[in-house]
């Protein structure tokens, strides 16, 4: 195993990585550090030449609580910062696109804000079965630029969409199976093991064919999404600055700071 990063590990499971979100104590909110190293990864794994598949999960008991409530509160009062993070936003959201390599999801808890978006952006998704996503950033007052307006049309019906991103309600897993959120549920103590059997199964498939369906299914998803990308990521650096985001924000930082972290974060 390898440490990347303290907040980002990746490990290697013959010609499979294993990248793990690893801020347990945070319930993997995303710092500053960990957003620019989720910018980084990709582009380090494609160049990774025994690789040949990835698993992406979260360290303890979530996947991700999406950002972390520090990080966010100094948004309103830095523009060099919030300038910085959409552009990370992109990066993301476009290498995860383009990433060569087959991507499944080990979901093993909430999947929030961030956290809903980098689960989705991969190729294939298991949920434990109690895990869930939730994307609730109109709910704190931001518009949903990191993913939601991006990849959740080309995923379900856009009713469902404006729904559950209005609302920022909780999708539990079997409902997120349902929707076409993710492909499966299962058992939270079986949920490494099925996705490592998956994404070695992946990795034992013909590497050029893979790799050219992906490609090919990757320039549909770029072109359907670049303006709606773009549009809500400008969006979304907007209302960093709004009253409503600054009050719900602070609101929800005063009290996180009152008791363990729990998975509402943006």
């Amino acid at each position: 195993m390898s440490d990347v990063s303290p907040v980002l590990t990746v490990a290697v499971d013959g010609d499979v990585r294993v990248v793990t979100l690893n801020r347990p104590e945070r319930l993997n909110g995303v710092s500053e550090e960990l957003h620019r190293r989720l910018s980084e990864v990709w582009r380090e794994l494609a160049e990774d030449p025994k690789a040949r598949a990835v698993v992406l999960t979260g360290a303890g008991r979530a996947f991700s609580a999406g950002g972390d409530f520090d990080h966010l509160l100094r948004h309103p009062h830095d523009p060099e910062l919030r300038e910085r993070s959409i552009r990370l936003d992109r990066t993301i959201q476009t290498e995860m696109i383009r990433f060569p390599l087959p991507v499944v999801a080990a979901v093993n808890g909430p999947a929030v804000g961030l956290g809903c978006s980098l689960a989705l952006g991969c190729d294939l998704v298991l949920m434990a079965e109690d895990a869930y996503l939730a994307d609730p950033h109109v709910s704190v007052g931001l518009v949903a630029g990191d993913g939601g307006v991006t990849l959740w049309p080309l995923l379900t019906s856009l009713l469902r969409v404006k729904e559950y991103l209005f609302t920022g309600d909780r999708i539990p897993a079997a409902t997120a199976v349902e929707l076409g959120l993710a492909n499966r549920t299962v058992p939270a103590g079986n949920l490494m093991d099925d996705a490592l059997a998956l994404a070695h199964r992946l990795a034992a498939q013909p590497a050029e064919a893979l790799r050219a369906t992906k490609a090919a299914l990757a320039a549909v998803v770029e072109q359907v999404s670049r303006g709606g990308m773009e549009a809500a990521l400008l969006a979304e650096r907007s209302t960093m600055t709004s009253p409503d985001h600054i009050r719900v924000i602070t609101e929800l930082a005063s009290r996180a700071h009152r008791r363990p972290a729990a998975p509402e974060e943006d």
